[in-house]
């Protein structure tokens, strides 16, 4: 049987706090956000963006307490002060399938996790 796709970890209603294109491509996220989350540094993870629709896919790097910033190319897609969607994915074997659950952090203002958010 062929492995299927999966959300892993879901980082939902970010801010972004800053947009840098004079950087290598990259979102940096809040360190304890990807440790909460269960991202790892240079993961792949796609960034929805909910203010404008754009979608694209990056890797996550370990940003400062509070951030999340796209960086390079990515910093094309959004802007300060827009809500984002950090997705994660994994491949889960037919069996790993009925035991899984993914990791979401829902956030509040400031980047900070809700006191309801599961993880």
């Amino acid at each position: 049987m062929p492995y299927r796709c999966f959300l892993s970890a879901k980082i939902h209603r970010a801010t972004i706090t800053e947009a840098r294109v004079d950087y290598e491509g990259s979102i940096s996220i809040d360190t304890s956000l990807l440790e909460r989350a269960g991202i790892l540094p240079f993961e792949q993870v796609d960034v929805y963006n909910v203010t404008n629709g754009e979608r694209l896919t990056t890797y996550a790097i370990a940003g400062k307490p509070g951030e999340i910033c796209l960086n390079g190319a990515a910093a094309l897609k959004g802007s300060k002060g827009d809500l984002v969607i950090i997705a994660s994915y994994l491949q889960l074997a037919p069996e790993e399938i009925a035991t899984h659950t993914p990791r979401l952090v829902l956030l509040g203002p400031g980047n900070t996790p809700l006191p309801n958010s599961p993880c």
